[in-house]
């Protein structure tokens, strides 16, 4: 049996189908499982033993090509998944849909697709739309539960190499608290000043910190404004470091301290505290799972939140989460200006 998962999404939603992924696999001990995603988030599922092939959708690439030759290629793209017994679109789109239309997949799951008639009967097999309050592992695990399925497991899991070992080996080999500050949406990160009360904090008491962050030059220059503020002396990898490497350094810390980003979401799935600061989103949707339970703790619109081993600060005021980019068009969240510090402190001392 073969079976095909769509996510055109971002790298830390490729993360979060492992779940569904590894479902799969339990119920279909025999079968090959392909996935489809964005390039640039295959890393999430690079030595993935539940997946066979993966393939990337090269967004970049094809808008750069004529309005006419782009249809012709994306039209080939989308037509060369056709040899599938169960097509499974985790996203709604028009463009994972064509994928299932295309296919000759008995079973096609997904989300309908109403405005467009030619794609409205694109999956038998309709998946419910997703409710509000819900995690985001629960909607990917709909494809399981629509067929009939078990679901035996919720671990998001997340894998390296041995080089990839070795590489953060050699650079860190002492007890350390893994901080990751930034998010490629800034409008996602707390204030710079208070990122860096707290690392001079947990370094103040003999706790190693170790920085992490993408080569973007917004989040280079973010950690820099960061440690223009800190008194001590942190370890910093930014942009030293491939993602599959940060997972495997993140298994090795103590404890995660960062914001609603994917490497957040990689921290939790190697089992590592979390303590997540969150603003704009929900942690209803994408708090950082623990591996270790089957029932999201994340059942509140906001405040603080615990599931498991891992904890999501974030402000109960009436306005979150607005899942807007920032305070009227500003890109920065006023929510994560400000913390009480005493109470922050307080949890840090909780996982320490």
């Amino acid at each position: 049996m073969k079976i095909l998962v769509i996510k055109f999404r971002n790298i830390g939603d490729v993360l979060l189908t492992t779940p569904l992924i590894k479902n799969l696999k339990l119920n279909y001990p025999d079968s090959k499982i392909d996935v489809v995603v964005n390039e640039g988030t295959e890393a999430m599922l690079k030595y993935n033993p539940n997946i066979n092939q993966i393939f990337t959708y090269n967004r970049n690439e094809y808008k750069k090509l004529p309005k006419l030759k782009r249809f012709i290629e994306e039209f080939k793209f989308l037509k060369s998944f056709k040899d599938y017994d169960i097509v499974i679109n985790t996203t709604e789109g028009d463009r994972g849909a064509f994928i299932a239309k295309f296919s000759k997949a008995k079973i096609k799951i997904g989300y309908p697709v109403k405005k467009n008639l030619f794609l409205k009967n694109a999956f038998n097999y309709p998946m419910p739309k997703p409710t509000l309050i819900r995690h985001i592992i629960e909607n990917n695990l709909d494809a399981i539960r629509v067929i009939d399925k078990k679901i035996f497991e919720k671990k998001v899991e997340i894998f390296w190499s041995e080089e990839d070992k070795k590489i953060v080996d050699n650079l860190i080999d002492e007890e350390f608290i893994h901080i990751h500050p930034v998010s490629r949406w800034l409008f996602k990160c707390i204030d710079d000043k208070i990122m860096a009360q707290i690392i001079d904090y947990l370094e103040n008491k003999g706790k190693k910190v170790v920085i992490t962050a993408s080569p973007d030059k917004k989040e280079i220059q973010k950690v820099e404004s960061i440690l223009s503020f800190c008194k001590s002396n942190p370890i910093n990898l930014t942009a030293k470091l491939s993602l599959n490497q940060v997972a495997y350094l993140s298994s090795k810390s103590k404890l995660f301290i960062g914001v609603d980003t994917a490497i957040m979401h990689m921290a939790a799935a190697v089992n590592t505290p979390v303590i997540a600061f969150f603003g704009p989103s929900g942690a209803f949707n994408w708090g950082p799972w623990d591996n270790d339970l089957m029932d999201s703790g994340y059942n509140a619109k906001n405040g603080i939140q615990r599931m498991g081993k891992n904890i999501v600060i974030q402000h109960n005021w009436d306005c979150i989460p607005c899942g807007k980019d920032g305070c009227n068009g500003s890109k920065i969240s006023d929510c994560l200006m400000q913390f009480d510090m005493k109470e922050v402190y307080k949890i840090i001392e909780e996982k320490l």
